[in-house]
């Protein structure tokens, strides 16, 4: 183990167990808390060394969310989305100088409050949930997912984008949850690349992965086994009181940066 682990003060280790065990919950299928887990760890750490940090663990903690919900997944999304999420990433790699972190925060915090609350008024009012059908459903698939390639590669918020498009849908429970893991394992897995590129996969950064890897899985199999005692309509009132406080997470951290 290098010596610069044992140079981190208690507030660098507090910050990345905390936002661990928070994208822990989140691969779960607490899906939305992840957005959270950068801003957490960086409280005690750079952001942009809290995201090189922070993918090896999440490719970790892909495995574990897609072996527990991958089965129940819905085929027609994935081929909709993933395509869109191919090109979102390649525009937010090569558009990363020019595109201000703080105001893509701003504009998805937004998005995300004024959605959330729309459908928090929906449930009341007993709208039934939408199919993905027609042309109209598969641009929107298609247009989102390349907005949650884009956000998560510029600020690792991809959450939001892909809930807008699939939470009214009202897929089962473990629906839901099996294709916003397997979307998201495959989009991490894209942004590898970028990251090797760009030189965060240094040696002290993957050991601290590493040394965080433990309270990454078992805050990702509390998170499976804790979701599953939640049903569908609780669960998906979680989901859209999560889009808010994100929201207003996100809108806060633009604000502040511009």
């Amino acid at each position: 183990m290098p010596a610069e682990l044992l140079s981190h003060g208690w507030w660098f280790w507090s910050a990345a167990l905390i936002g661990v065990t928070i994208l822990g919950l989140a691969k779960g299928g607490f899906a939305g808390l992840g957005v959270l887990g950068v801003p957490v760890m960086a409280l005690g750490m750079s952001p942009v060394t809290a995201a090189a940090i922070l993918l090896p663990i999440l490719l970790v903690q892909d495995v574990f969310s897609v072996k527990a919900f991958g089965a129940h997944r819905n085929e027609g999304l994935l081929k909709l989305m993933v395509p869109g999420a191919c090109l979102g990433i390649f525009a937010g790699w090569a558009l990363a100088r020019f595109v201000p972190v703080a105001a893509v925060e701003l504009a998805v915090g937004l998005i995300s409050l004024s959605f959330g609350i729309q459908r928090i008024r929906a449930e009341r009012r007993g709208v039934p949930g939408r199919a993905n059908e027609g042309l109209g459903g598969q641009v929107s698939g298609v247009a989102m997912g390349a907005a949650a390639g884009f956000t998560s590669q510029i600020a690792h918020a991809g959450g939001p984008p892909f809930q807008m498009h699939v939470l009214p849908m009202k897929l089962p429970r473990d629906v839901f949850i099996g294709t916003s893991s397997l979307f998201f394992a495959i989009i991490n897995w894209l942004k590898v690349p970028a990251y090797w590129a760009l030189g965060t996969f240094t040696p002290a950064n993957l050991w601290t992965a590493a040394a965080l890897m433990p309270a990454a899985i078992a805050s990702t199999w509390a998170g499976t086994v804790l979701v599953r005692r939640v049903d569908g309509p609780r669960f998906y009132a979680i989901m859209h009181l999560l889009m808010i406080l994100v929201g207003a997470k996100l809108t806060w951290d633009g604000f502040s940066g511009l």
